[in-house]
């Protein structure tokens, strides 16, 4: 009988990121954008299908799009990589400058890829929590930590995914002027929020900023992300990436998406504008906590989330994020911003299920009131 060598010790006890693709009418749970790409763009797209190419390799680096995404930020082709989406990226930052004897810093709750990558590639972890209240940053303990000397990656998701909120630019300077280490900043969701760090590149060559197309550019299908940073990082992480890893349609894609983003302010205004009425209606609900957010989903805290998540699915057709086991999130649910239709559904069938379980609570409170009288 043969034999199989077991896997790296990192694994051991690893749970891998979990997507879940379960059915749903509205789907409200991966912070996408509802709408798919705007006519006009689709109609250029298929222009351009018969000159794509598919029998060949596509550009290693997809030059075409780094000098877009590099003028267009005042940068130089250097200062910018494209990867298959943010995730390769974050994880080439931590094949280049994590890995065995090296540290990442991570302040969760936040996106759980940080801390799993840290884990695959054998990087050290030291996490600060932020606070539960209102998930701000504990500063003064993330600047004292990153100045040890020791830290080599540190990552802040700004806005901060899953809970919404910014740190203060003020905190970042002072971050990146306290370490040596590499800054991550994830900007996933900087068409919604409008705050960028990208000033601050110049100064402050320890700054990396990170980006993607399948947030507002309606792009989660086609995994396009890109890096700005110094020359040097970028030069670094060509090392490491994987070679052809974007390939010839999704460069297509996202260069003309690029080259079109105006077309999409309307609609990402409007996303803002469903950000507030979906807060709105989450706060005026009893029993729910909603949370200011500066990008497109909202997070909530209402008691027996997995209940409420599970009712939603099964009883409205609504699938949103349940959170509600990780660590500093108990009872906590995120809710991706949808169409109005699909805000309105959604609002509605939490508005059903919270009335449903206060007419239960309160049929069983009569009930073991009349028990105590007889």
């Amino acid at each position: 009988m043969g034999r199989l060598r077991p896997p790296r010790r990192e694994l051991e006890g690893l749970v891998a990121y979990d997507a879940k693709d379960v059915h749903a009418d509205v789907y409200l749970h991966a912070n996408e954008n509802p709408l798919d790409l705007p006519g006009e763009v689709l109609d250029k797209l298929a222009k351009r299908l018969r000159d794509v190419g598919f029998n060949r390799y596509p550009d290693p680096l997809a030059n075409g799009l780094r000098d877009l995404i590099a003028e267009a930020n005042g940068l130089e082709r250097g200062n910018v990589l494209i990867g298959n989406g943010g995730d390769e990226l974050i994880f080439d930052l931590l094949l280049a400058w994590g890995g065995p004897g090296r540290t990442l810093l991570d302040l969760p709750p936040t996106f759980s890829m940080y801390a799993i990558d840290a884990r695959v590639t054998g990087t050290q972890l030291v996490e600060i929590a932020r606070d539960p209240r209102d998930f701000s940053v504990d500063e003064a303990a993330v600047l004292e930590r990153a100045a040890g000397g020791d830290i080599d990656i540190v990552v802040v998701s700004n806005p901060n995914n899953p809970t919404g909120n910014l740190v203060p630019e003020t905190f970042l300077i002072d971050l990146l002027k306290s370490t040596d280490a590499l800054v991550l900043v994830d900007e996933a969701y900087f068409e919604f929020s409008r705050h960028t760090m990208r000033p601050h590149m110049d100064r402050h060559p320890n700054l990396v900023i990170l980006r993607t197309f399948s947030k507002a550019f309606s792009l989660a299908g086609m995994r396009v992300g890109y890096l700005l940073g110094s020359a040097d990082v970028v030069t670094e992480l060509t090392k490491v990436r994987q070679p052809y890893s974007v390939d010839r349609m999704s460069q297509t894609v996202a260069r003309m998406v690029f080259k079109e983003r105006a077309v999409f302010e309307a609609g990402i205004r409007d996303i803002m504008r469903r950000r507030d009425v979906l807060l709105h209606g989450l706060s005026s609900l009893p029993g729910v906590t909603a949370f200011t957010s500066e990008a497109n989903f909202v997070l909530f805290r209402v008691e027996h989330a997995s209940a409420v998540w599970r009712d939603l699915l099964h009883g409205h057709g609504v699938l949103v994020r349940d959170f509600s086991r990780t660590p500093g999130l108990e009872d906590c649910l995120r809710v991706t911003v949808g169409t109005d239709e699909e805000i309105a559904r959604f609002l509605a069938g939490m508005d059903e299920i919270l009335a449903s379980r206060a007419a239960a609570e309160h049929f069983g409170a009569s009930a073991r009131a009349k028990r105590h009288e007889d």
